[in-house]
């Protein structure tokens, strides 16, 4: 069983990282290249149709205001995203993606989706449900901390 654990525990690293690398790499070779992995992933959060404030964002993404606050700056400067105060509470600003914000968003999920699609071909329903377990599990482990 250790030896099982240990593949399992390699699988994961290797995995993480190895999804990280072809990010970055696609994202270089793409229209998109001025962006970073870490920005392409607060855009995704932002979402397409939600007008999350910064603090949602935050949330989210497991990170500090300041350092949304400043990817925001920076997606805001490069024409992906754009403040809008909130009409009723002029206090809120809620973030919202532009059109090339909107177009990256979309390409970035057909790509995960695409990933998703190939990791899970020729499964059948009892595995789907296995992996599905073993995800939710890691999902709640990494959503506590």
């Amino acid at each position: 069983m250790n030896d099982l654990y240990r593949e399992i525990s390699d699988a994961l690293y290797n995995t993480y990282y190895g999804i990280n690398r072809i990010e970055e790499s696609e994202l270089k070779k793409s229209r998109f290249s001025d962006l970073t992995v870490n920005e392409m992933h607060a855009i995704d959060a932002i979402t397409m149709h939600d007008h999350l404030t910064v603090s949602q964002v935050a949330e989210k993404l497991h990170l500090s205001r300041a350092t949304i606050t400043s990817t925001v700056d920076r997606l805001a400067n490069k024409g992906y995203a754009k403040r809008v105060r909130d009409e009723h509470d002029r206090r809120v600003v809620h973030i919202k993606l532009t059109k090339k914000g909107r177009l990256l968003c979309r390409a970035y999920r057909a790509y995960h989706n695409m990933m998703v699609k190939s990791f899970l071909q020729n499964l059948d329903k009892e595995e789907l449900e296995t992996i599905y377990h073993a995800f939710t599990n890691l999902e709640k482990f990494v959503n506590s901390h």
